[in-house]
């Protein structure tokens, strides 16, 4: 893609990459879900793969509602983290499933920060751009992401009390 000329190719762009951003984070969760040794903590990752595939698909009707190219663009800002979430939470996990299920927590919360970062910069750009249906759509995704991350912090404090 070349250089964005206009904040509407902004916006695409930044929908795109979330796309993108989602299906990594999809993959990642399921593959973490499938370490953690809470209930409560699979129950929440689990719930987790749905919203985000919801948030997914906001963002396809968006793009194409918006005349976009309804395809994801790569985004490297989650290849990042998803390296990160699987090296501490599969790969070099801690042996104790409480060790490993606050790390998992914490990874998770990092990816989910990304999302937060893009949908809200989305949710600006539509406002901007007077499209005020996108922006409620989007607003309302940041609002479910802060909900999850809120979930995971108060598991997270029951986890780490159980780990230490």
């Amino acid at each position: 893609m070349s250089a964005p000329g206009s904040l509407k190719e902004i916006y695409l762009d930044e929908m795109q990459d979330l796309w993108s951003a989602n299906d990594q984070m999809v993959r990642a969760v399921q593959q973490l879900g499938g370490q953690v040794s809470d209930a409560k903590l699979k129950q929440m990752l689990d719930h987790a793969v749905g919203g985000i595939q919801k948030h997914t698909d906001v963002l396809k009707s968006l793009i194409q509602a918006n005349g976009g190219e309804t395809k994801p663009e790569h985004c490297k800002g989650m290849e990042g983290l998803v390296a990160e979430a699987l090296k501490h939470g599969v790969k070099e996990a801690p042996g104790d499933g409480k060790l490993r299920d606050v790390a998992i927590i914490a990874q998770y919360q990092r990816m989910s920060h990304y999302g937060l970062a893009g949908f809200g910069s989305a949710a600006a750009y539509a406002k901007a751009l007077g499209r005020t249906e996108d922006a409620s759509r989007l607003k309302q995704a940041v609002d479910e992401i802060y909900k999850g991350d809120e979930a995971a912090s108060r598991l997270a404090e029951a986890v780490e009390r159980a780990a230490a």
